[in-house]
């Protein structure tokens, strides 16, 4: 491959690396004297809209997000040819591949250097992205700056997979790097959210922490993961990684800051083992994750106020995602559903599930509380064809954002808006936005209003049935209710 003399205004040096569907030059910016990666779309790829478009993402997520455990984008451009290319932050000291190429990683630089890959991602998490291709080549290093010259940041790559839970669905292709990825991302129809992460992390662990990594198969249906970890690494650390690692989505953390404080218990000597009994079984108490007995992991604790039937739904619009609630006190009675502090009237014909709401965090690090409902709410999230809404309560959202403001961050690429209004029902003043759309569901309507009893917003996001009017907008806020005081 013959190396382009410029790229825009960068002096290209040499090749850092060819994928797929991208190369990676190292470039020489003569204005700022700094070097910088530039990656630009493989020239087979350029004319594929659905790989333009990925490629151009990856840029828009990276920009939008700007954080220090993610790789920095400077800006984007476009050859003369036409194929786009992305400058980004350069990472100099090169990838865990590399490091892991070279030989074992100590146990104790392994387990911090997991630690700060789950912090990584977790940032993604909370903006409700699944990166889907968590691999040893997307884990970047780049020096922390000269003041301490060891010093160096963890950064998470390649987001070019990456989606918003909202379109992380069975309508997404098939994508991921074998060993790394997730089960569930075998099966086209199914509905991925941040636990397929959680076991790309699981594996990555193995791969840093395996008495023999290579050797290491992945999950099976029916078969707990045989592990077998190095004689330096705390012996808990075996059922948190086996737990990551499930087969079933349902069995694993609920996202990486999950996985993250289950690995700081497991490692942590004064950690006293705990026990905890299954919801809904009969059986008797297992070993959490950070006992450090060996077992089949135990699901974590919920906080009361988060309860429902277990439930795995991404909402198909917007950048929001239900996980599984807790067990125990969702309940419907005629036309009306209620799940934790949440009550709603039900349109004739559908019905609920009790979740909460991925993405969004409490003062207490713990998902808030929502619900989803439709004639079908398990397929509402792949199937733009049925009617639905999600909806969700977050006192951490009123506490940096307005209705409004809230609203103007739920932006959809292939939809013109139309201009805001507001209605008041049942006590809340809402502010609603009807989004028209170009493809997938022709119509979503973003809403959202203050809890008139304390500092929380609640949101609601509807894909209204064919045919229907405000009205079936109105009616609908008009029917959620919110219990006591939120927390």
């Amino acid at each position: 491959m013959t190396a382009p003399q410029r790229i825009g205004p960068y002096a290209i040096e040499r090749l850092l690396g060819v994928g797929s569907f991208a190369t990676v030059w190292l470039g020489y910016d003569a204005v700022l004297d700094a070097r910088v990666a530039i990656k630009v779309l493989a020239e087979n790829w350029s004319h594929d809209l659905r790989v333009r478009e990925r490629f151009l993402d990856e840029a828009r997520l990276l920009r939008r997000l700007e954080h220090e455990r993610l790789v920095r984008v400077h800006t984007v451009g476009e050859l003369p040819d036409g194929r786009p290319y992305a400058v980004l932050a350069w990472a100099d000291r090169g990838s865990l591949r590399d490091r892991l190429a070279d030989g074992e990683i100590p146990a104790p630089t392994a387990l911090r250097l997991l630690g700060e890959v789950c912090a990584g991602v977790a940032v993604l998490h909370r903006h409700g992205i699944v990166h889907r291709d968590l691999t040893p080549g997307n884990v970047l290093f780049r020096s922390a700056g000269p003041d301490d010259p060891d010093a160096e940041q963890v950064l998470i790559a390649d987001l070019g997979l990456a989606k918003a839970l909202a379109a992380a669905s069975g309508l997404t292709a098939r994508a991921g790097t074998p060993g790394y990825m997730a089960p569930e991302q075998d099966d086209p129809g199914a509905v991925l959210d941040t636990r397929a992460d959680v076991y790309g992390l699981g594996r990555l662990g193995v791969r840093l922490l395996g008495a023999d990594p290579t050797d290491a198969q992945p999950s099976r249906p029916g078969q707990p993961p045989d592990l077998r970890l190095r004689e330096d690494v705390p012996p808990a650390v075996a059922a948190v990684l086996a737990r990551a690692t499930a087969y079933h989505p349902a069995d694993r953390y609920l996202d990486a800051a999950a996985l993250r404080a289950a690995l700081t218990r497991a490692c942590d000597p004064a950690e006293r083992p705990v026990t905890v009994k299954r919801a809904g079984s009969s059986k008797g108490p297992v070993a959490a994750a950070g006992s450090g007995r060996r077992g089949p992991p135990a699901r974590r604790p919920r906080r009361p106020l988060l309860t429902g039937v277990a439930v795995v739904v991404a909402v198909a619009v917007g950048q929001v995602a239900a996980e599984p609630g807790g067990t125990g006190s969702a309940r419907s009675g005629g036309d009306m559903y209620t799940t934790g502090p949440l009550t709603v009237a039900l349109p004739p014909g559908w019905s609920a599930m009790g979740a909460t709401w991925a993405g969004q965090y409490g003062v207490d690090g713990e998902p808030e509380p929502a619900l989803v409902m439709s004639p079908r709410p398990r397929r509402w999230a792949a199937d733009p064809q049925l009617p639905g809404a999600f909806v969700g309560l977050s006192a951490a959202t009123a506490a940096r954002t307005t209705p409004a403001g809230f609203l103007a961050e739920r932006t959809h690429g292939d939809c013109a808006p139309a201009p805001a209004r507001t209605t008041r029902q049942a006590g809340v003043e809402w502010t609603v936005v009807l989004h028209v759309c170009g493809r997938g569901r022709p119509r979503i309507v973003e809403s959202a209003g203050l809890h008139p009893d304390g500092p929380a917003l609640v949101y609601v996001q509807i894909a209204p049935p064919a045919g229907s009017g405000p009205e079936f907008v109105d009616t609908l806020l008009a029917g959620v209710r919110v219990s006591g005081p939120p927390r």
